[in-house]
């Protein structure tokens, strides 16, 4: 009996095995992910190539990780995203990646440049190339561009830095911090990987998108003449710019031709320009014209403030050296609030305000988080200034 059932069990076991090896033999091969064979839907645009260019330029990394392509058809725009960090920030700028990707860019496959005041590492590039769809391009800050100018006076610089320290005056004595401002203030759009592109998104480590975005905002603002937009906007710390706004008046009265006749001078002041209200559009967030910045308008201006030293002698930031060049500088209808691009950066949230469109977007952001109406943003000013209708409910989110 024993023996019987032995049998029946070898068997059943030779027929399993022979119905595996022919149902494996009709499939056909099998390429897995960790295959060194190259997937059909492997990325568009990319450039095989490892090299590593000489001087600023790091290279460019050909993107051969085998992510999907682009879902969305059409042209694309000569645009990039564009990120300033550090090897230490790579944690921090995958998650941003990963936030940019899932919600806009696996749809559209942009670019991405890198920029650093040191060489970038492999685990940055690595980790980096793995998670964006576009081409990724490192490159490093050429030392003038991230240093003390000839003209700044160390002795004074270190002073202010001491006594704003004494005064708890946010990244009052970092040196590095005034460093960064400058930089984006005046240089990264000069950048020799930059002058490939027009236009840029600015995206920092840590960010959070809310919203699904499924259409291309460089093309919204190439087609509707826009040339900087916002999605957040607040007041600047007052001890930080003290003789800015001064400054600013003394550049516009030497060259009075770059004042736009129809410009945003009342969302930067109360009193026709006497003084500045300290409101800025939040830079950390921007797409933007770089061509713009490269006018000879916009160098004339960065210029005037670098000789001023303020960047070093106070503690001037890029949002609202940006925010000031762009509301006097161009027409108020070439500068765009993008209500739709959810946005996190900390410690300000903006929220779409109607539960319609977060629900229709697949949003995940709070609404009671949305700083838009809240007493210390400037988006009000804003829409005043364009003669813009709030958004219906805005009123229960100003507490």
């Amino acid at each position: 009996m024993a023996g019987t059932r032995y049998v029946r069990y070898v068997i059943v076991a030779v027929f399993c095995l022979a119905l595996v090896w022919y149902i494996n033999s009709s499939a056909g091969p099998t390429t897995f992910s960790g295959s060194t064979s190259q997937p059909a839907t492997s990325k568009p645009n990319a450039v095989d190539t490892t090299k590593q260019a000489s001087g600023s330029v790091q290279g460019t990394t050909p993107n051969s990780n085998g992510l999907p392509p682009a879902v969305v058809n059409g042209p694309r725009m000569n645009a990039t995203f564009v990120t300033l960090a550090r090897n230490q920030d790579v944690w921090e700028i995958a998650r941003s990646i990963r936030q940019v990707e899932d919600r806009f860019n696996r749809k559209f496959n942009y670019d991405w440049v890198f920029l650093n005041d040191d060489e970038f590492n492999d685990e940055f590039k690595k980790v980096t190339t793995a998670l964006a769809s576009g081409k990724t391009k490192y490159g490093k800050i050429p030392k003038e561009h991230w240093s003390f100018p000839d003209h700044i006076d160390q002795d004074k610089a270190a002073k202010v830095r001491d006594e704003m320290r004494e005064k708890k005056i946010i990244y009052g004595d970092s040196v590095s911090y005034r460093h960064m401002c400058r930089f984006e203030s005046g240089f990264f759009f000069r950048h020799p990987l930059m002058l490939d592109y027009e236009w840029y998104w600015r995206v920092e480590p840590s960010i959070e998108l809310y919203c699904d975005i499924d259409y291309d905002p460089f093309k919204f603002m190439a087609d509707n003449k826009k040339k900087y937009s916002f999605v957040l906007s607040l007041y600047e710390y007052v001890e930080t710019i003290p003789t800015l706004w001064n400054t600013v008046k003394d550049f516009t009265a030497k060259f009075p031709q770059y004042v736009a006749k129809d410009n945003s001078m009342k969302f930067l002041s109360d009193n026709g320009g006497v003084d500045y209200n300290h409101c800025h559009f939040w830079s950390n967030f921007e797409i933007a014209n770089a061509n713009w910045l490269r006018s000879q308008a916009y160098l004339d201006y960065f210029n005037h403030l670098d000789q001023s030293g303020g960047f070093f002698y106070e503690r001037w930031g890029d949002a609202p050296v940006h925010s000031i060049a762009a509301g006097l500088m161009l027409d108020k209808s070439e500068i765009h609030f993008f209500n739709d691009i959810a946005y996190y950066h900390v410690p300000f949230t903006h929220c779409p305000t109607g539960e319609q469109y977060r629900m229709d977007h697949k949003c995940h952001c709070k609404p009671e988080d949305n700083f838009d109406w809240k007493g210390y943003s400037c988006l009000s000013r804003f829409y005043e200034l364009n003669d813009m209708k709030k958004p219906e409910g805005y009123e229960k989110e100003q507490n």
